[in-house]
């Protein structure tokens, strides 16, 4: 018997939600209805220079007005982040990760950075620092980055699902040695979205096209703590009028705007669900 269905919409409060995530959301909740399974709600709250708790009321509340619903409690992560450091133990215990005092200028001024898919790579600067040198700076803020290079030696290749393409050759080399957790939170998203998926039983994610390349971290990650591998799903992204990409930074409409306006959610759902053109949006992308 085949397990139940579960998918997964895990917004960060950390701003209104707009178009973009609406997406998001329906595409995982109409996947999982349409199977008979379950849709789950995470809101990945870790970053607690920027989380709001008004945000996480917003999510709910844009979430009501899609007409989208939920099953079981919600699941916060900044309440599980015991996990999160059970699993840095781990992974620390078997010399995998390194602290990094880098600061982002440090790391955009280095003409060694190579680049990636999600664009400049970490150069591993503070990977040969000596145990001595790391010792003297353990006071300092720092990241803890992982060894990319050793856990492919221990992984060996690995491959995922992707509903569209198909099988997937994992590449974690081409993404550099990635922060696992951060100066200013507990665990990076690339951690604590692996583990999460895992404790919740999710077994199809549902997302945007962005997050890709991120799925090879996330593979590497689910080998290394022997987690299962759920299949993947990456949708098209929305776009705005300008043909970019919907994004917070760039002042795409919140939903909680378009509530106030009077705008009716299951209608513009419907919309987003069929493609229909809808004023400052295009359909999303193939």
């Amino acid at each position: 018997m085949e397990p139940m269905i579960v998918s997964r919409f895990a917004p960060s409060p950390t701003g209104r939600l707009h178009a973009g995530h609406a997406v998001s959301a329906i595409t995982a909740h109409d996947f999982a209805r349409a199977r008979g399974g379950r849709f789950l709600l995470r809101i990945e709250d870790i970053d607690g220079t920027r989380s709001r708790p008004e945000h996480v009321a917003g999510i709910l509340d844009d979430l009501a007005w899609l007409g989208l619903t939920r099953d079981g409690p919600v699941v916060y992560q900044s309440a599980r982040l015991a996990r999160y450091q059970q699993s840095l133990d781990r992974l620390r215990a078997r010399g995998l990760l390194y602290p990094c005092f880098c600061t982002r200028a440090d790391i955009a001024a280095s003409g060694s950075a190579p680049h990636g898919p999600g664009g400049a790579v970490y150069p591993g600067t503070c990977r040969t620092l000596s145990p001595e040198t790391r010792a003297a700076r353990v006071g300092q803020p720092h990241a803890w980055r992982i060894d990319m290079a050793a856990a492919v030696a221990i992984t060996g290749a690995l491959e995922w699902h992707d509903d569209s393409e198909g099988t997937v050759r994992a590449d974690p080399l081409a993404q550099g040695d990635v922060v696992l957790a951060r100066k200013d939170a507990p665990a990076s998203y690339h951690l604590a979205v692996t583990i999460d998926d895992a404790a919740q039983g999710v077994t199809d994610v549902v997302r945007g096209a962005d997050l890709f390349a991120a799925t090879d971290i996330h593979r590497l990650l689910q080998a290394l703590l022997d987690l299962p591998t759920p299949r993947y799903h990456h949708h098209p992204l929305l776009l705005g009028a300008d043909g970019e990409r919907l994004a917070k930074r760039s002042g795409a409409p919140s939903l909680a705007a378009m509530r106030a306006e009077g705008i009716d959610g299951a209608a513009f759902a419907t919309a987003l669900r069929t493609g229909q053109p809808w004023v400052g949006f295009s359909s999303p992308k193939a």
